[in-house]
C-alpha cells in the first residue's frame, strides 16, 4: 500500500511538473510569435512617401519634355528615412518630369509609376517597388518599339469597379496615337483596350496634364483631347472596351492642365485663355 501510494505520489508530480513545462513552453512561444509579428509589421509598414529623378543625361537625346528632362536616376524617400537609388543601364533613361506614386489595390501599398526610354526601343510604362533589398521594378508594359517615341500617362484609377487599377497612358501624343489601358499581371502591365485618335502633350513642353480622371456619375472617365486637341472626348471602359460617352468642343486648342472645379465642371487651358467645361452638356 505504501508502495503504491509512493508511486502514485512519484506519477502525480511527474504529470504536474510535465504540464508546468508545457505551459511555460506555450508561453515562451506565444511571446516569440508575438516578437516575430511586431518585427514583421515593422518591417512591412516601411513605405515609399516620395520620389524624384536625378542625374540628368544626354545619352538619348530625344527631349520630347525639353531640356534636361531625361534622367539616370530615380531616388525615393521611405517613411523610415531612408533615401533609396535606382540606376539605369546605358542605354536606358527616365524620361519624364517627376515619378507618380500611385495604389494599384486597396490593400497594397504605393508603388511609383515611372517612363522609361530604351536607345532602339522608345518608351515604356515601368512600375517599381520597395522591397527588402532597396528599389525594384515590379511590373513594365511593352516598349512602343521605335526609338523616340514617347507616351503619356493619363492616370493609374479602377475604371470598372472591381478594385484593382488600369494605367491608362496616350501612346505616341505627338503624332497622334492610341489611348491605351493595361493591367496589371505578374510582372507585365498587359493591355486590355485601346482606342484611337489622341493627344494630351505638347511636344517640347512640360505641362502633363492635359489629361485627367474623374468621377462622373459615380463611375470614373477619362477626360482625353482628341488628336487634334480641340474636343475633350470622355471615355469609359466598358465591358473590357474604352468607348466614348461624350466629346466637350474646346475653343482652341488645348495646352494647359485640366482642373476640376466641381464634381460636374472642369477648367481647361486653350490657347486662348482658360474655358470652364459642363461635363453633362457634352455626354451623349
Amino acid at each position: 500500500m505504501l508502495r503504491s501510494g509512493g508511486s502514485d505520489y512519484m506519477n502525480m508530480h511527474s504529470t504536474s511538473r510535465i504540464f508546468s513545462l508545457m505551459r511555460k513552453l506555450r508561453r515562451w512561444m506565444f511571446s516569440l510569435a508575438a516578437v516575430s509579428a511586431i518585427a514583421g509589421s515593422a518591417l512591412g509598414a516601411e513605405t515609399i512617401t516620395a520620389a524624384h529623378y536625378a542625374v540628368p543625361v544626354e545619352r538619348y537625346g530625344h527631349f520630347a519634355l525639353g531640356r534636361p528632362h531625361e534622367y539616370a536616376q530615380l531616388v525615393a524617400t521611405t517613411s523610415s528615412g531612408r533615401s533609396l537609388a535606382l540606376d539605369l543601364g546605358q542605354d536606358e533613361v527616365f524620361e519624364d518630369l517627376e515619378p507618380r506614386l500611385v495604389r494599384m489595390a486597396a490593400d497594397e501599398p504605393e508603388v511609383i509609376l515611372a517612363i522609361v526610354s530604351q536607345r532602339d526601343r522608345g518608351s515604356r510604362l515601368v512600375l517599381i517597388r520597395l522591397n527588402a533589398d532597396g528599389l525594384a521594378l515590379s511590373a513594365q508594359s511593352p516598349a512602343i518599339g521605335t526609338p523616340n517615341r514617347w507616351l503619356n500617362p493619363v492616370a493609374a484609377v479602377d475604371l470598372d469597379g472591381d478594385g484593382q487599377a488600369e494605367i491608362a497612358a496616350v501612346i505616341t501624343p505627338h503624332i497622334g496615337g492610341p489611348l491605351k489601358a493595361y493591367r496589371r499581371r505578374g510582372t507585365d502591365l498587359v493591355e486590355i483596350a485601346a482606342l484611337a485618335g489622341f493627344s494630351n502633350h505638347v511636344y517640347g513642353t512640360t505641362e502633363l496634364a492635359l489629361s485627367a480622371a474623374m468621377q462622373i456619375g459615380g463611375r470614373v472617365r477619362l477626360l482625353v483631347p482628341d488628336a487634334a486637341r480641340l474636343h475633350l472626348r470622355i471615355i469609359a471602359l466598358e465591358n473590357g472596351r474604352l468607348v466614348e460617352t461624350g466629346r466637350c468642343a474646346l475653343s482652341a486648342p488645348i495646352t494647359g492642365a485640366i482642373r476640376q472645379l466641381s464634381p460636374g465642371e472642369v477648367s481647361v487651358g486653350v490657347l486662348s485663355g482658360r474655358q470652364r467645361i459642363v461635363i453633362g452638356d457634352c455626354q451623349r
